[in-house]
């Protein structure tokens, strides 16, 4: 019987003692009480709350013990909190501990001796072997008579029966780790034959502990999702802010940009007045043209003003590109009329509106970037050996020798090429900062991705090798390094340089900050890998090219 018991399918086993698996909501108390308890007040928790420790306490519990103190400790670990934790409560946890009030036999009724006649008396203990619950008078013999002195004794149960095998009926005094679940001498002979078992009591200890663990994490699991609810309210509160700095500007650029052109448009009608009638018919034409360019700047104006009070932030970073570039306009460069001494006029007066348009734009776009400024402090552990880095970590230059032998060849350390990166990357969001070129005649600058090689005499900018560059060659060659390099054709010496990611985006811009220009933009980039500044102040030239390059501060303005 035994053997053919032996080679039941497990499911089926499991199925035939499926009964004696039921004592585990009784002894829920037992395995997890402990995790249900205040250890302030030792009851079941009411409105739990959790500390950053990571401890529960009902809520009424600690802010008693805490009093009116400004600065609190944990009851449990004496944690010290420099400032007042704010405490909510904590509904995943409150879960649990309901589902273990409804499941705790915490308030379970008194239970009664088996073996009483007329009046019965509290039990004490049961007995597993006989399968009676006992009072103390009828306990006795269970501590004198030896053949039954060696019977299993536990807390006194109503139902005893749960905790007899109901194939086997003998005590469920074993737990099997294979099939976590409870079974008598027998089962360790038939169904769980060769199954890893283990006294009950320990068993439970390893079901608390593992309770223990699981608590542990849910708790974690929690911190982490309020620190994420806490870090998306400061990041609403910054996009407000930043907000109503973009609305203030919007109105200050706009402002300008009107009052502009109403003062060329006065201007150029006070000197066509001067001129003959013929070349005034011809004028208010042109004024008529340029009154239709005014209104279409006038509703891209407006259009402007609704997008920096929209909510709809999707839709915004799609027209944004769009909306940042000037409209479509005329070009009025081979207008003429009658009076050729007024085409001049007209022309300067219009050069002058595109240019004024085109400057308000880039500088409300430059100021709306400057407000994503970081500070960039340089890696002193990438810096070739040649360069000179400032104690602060603001200034690089390229010296005439080697600053010292000892230096770690790490594999961060550029080592032949005067490159250097900042200590700070970044895997998303945006970011901007800005580096003075004043006085040089060479330099690199930009950002690349953190495997970039650093190793040999030449290093290939391009975005194919993980650099995002645009350099200064031969005193005043300006390049964008996008694989074959392009042209730059700026209007003025660089003197300062912004330098602008969007990392979702795949943006990497250059700003003529003192001029307020946009100098080059690569384009939709796919960024996988953390992103870092990156300087060159090139040789030294024999000290034509000795001037440093400086991280300078950005002025939000």
């Amino acid at each position: 019987m035994a053997e053919s018991s032996s080679k039941q399918p497990r499911e089926e086993r499991r199925s035939n003692t499926e009964e004696s698996v039921h004592f585990a909501p009784d002894s829920s108390s037992l395995l997890s009480e402990d995790l249900f308890l205040c250890s302030i007040c030792l009851d079941v928790f009411t409105d739990p709350v959790s500390t950053p420790c990571g401890h529960n306490f009902c809520m009424q519990c600690i802010n008693t013990c805490w009093g009116d103190s400004g600065q609190c400790h944990c009851p449990f670990c004496k944690a010290k909190f420099t400032k007042r934790p704010e405490l909510k409560n904590n509904t995943a946890f409150r879960e649990y501990v309901d589902h273990f009030k409804n499941k705790s036999d915490l308030n379970k009724p008194e239970v009664l001796c088996d073996a009483c006649i007329g009046e019965k008396q509290e039990a004490l203990k049961s007995c597993l072997d006989c399968r009676l619950t006992l009072c103390k008078s009828h306990l006795e013999s269970h501590n004198n008579m030896p053949k039954i002195k060696e019977h299993k004794l536990i807390d006194p149960l109503k139902n005893l029966e749960d905790y007899i095998c109901q194939k086997h009926r003998r005590p469920l005094e074993l737990f099997c780790r294979d099939d976590q679940m409870s079974a008598c001498m027998v089962c360790t002979m038939t169904d769980h034959k060769k199954h890893n078992t283990v006294p009950v009591e320990e068993g439970i200890g390893e079901m608390k502990s593992q309770l223990e663990k699981t608590q542990t994490e849910v708790q974690q699991m929690i911190q982490d999702r309020l620190k994420k609810i806490k870090d998306i309210r400061h990041s609403v509160e910054l996009r407000k802010r930043n907000t109503e700095k973009d609305k203030a500007d919007s109105v200050e650029v706009f402002t300008s940009l009107i009052c502009s052109i109403e003062r060329s448009q006065a201007e150029l009608l006070e000197v066509m007045e001067e001129k003959q009638k013929a070349a005034e018919r011809q004028a208010e034409d042109l004024i008529k043209e340029l009154e239709q360019e005014i209104t279409e700047l006038k509703r891209r104006d407006t259009e402007l003003e609704q997008l920096s009070h929209t909510e709809d932030h999707l839709h915004l970073l799609q027209i944004y590109p769009s909306l940042c570039r000037p409209p479509h306009t005329k070009n009025w460069t081979d207008i003429s009329i009658d009076t050729h001494l007024s085409v001049e006029t007209v022309r300067n007066t219009l050069s002058q509106l595109q240019r004024s348009l085109n400057e308000m734009i880039i500088e409300s776009e430059l100021k709306m970037l400057q407000q994503y400024a970081v500070d960039v402090t340089l890696d002193a552990d990438t810096a070739q050996t040649y360069l000179i880095l400032t104690v602060g970590g603001k200034q690089v230059t390229h010296g005439d020798t080697k600053l010292s032998d000892n230096l770690p060849d790490n594999p961060k350390r550029f080592d032949r090429c005067p490159c250097v990166l900042g200590k700070e990357g970044f895997s998303s969001g945006r970011f901007y900062y800005e580096v003075q070129v004043k006085g040089k005649t060479e330099w690199d600058l930009g950002v690349v991705i953190e495997s970039i090689n650093r190793k040999g005499k030449t290093i290939t900018l391009s975005p194919l090798k993980g650099f995002w560059t645009v350099v200064l060659r031969n005193e005043n060659e300006y390049l964008a390094c996008a694989g074959p390099p392009v042209l730059l054709s700026l209007r003025k010496r660089l003197q300062k340089v912004g330098v602008f990611v969007d990392y979702e985006e795949g943006l990497v811009s250059f700003y003529d900050v003192e001029s307020r220009s946009h100098i080059h933009s690569f384009t939709g980039q796919p960024f996988t890998e953390k992103l870092y500044p990156y300087f060159s102040p090139c040789k030294n030239d024999g000290g034509k090219n000795s001037a440093p390059l400086i991280i300078s501060p950005v002025s939000k303005t």
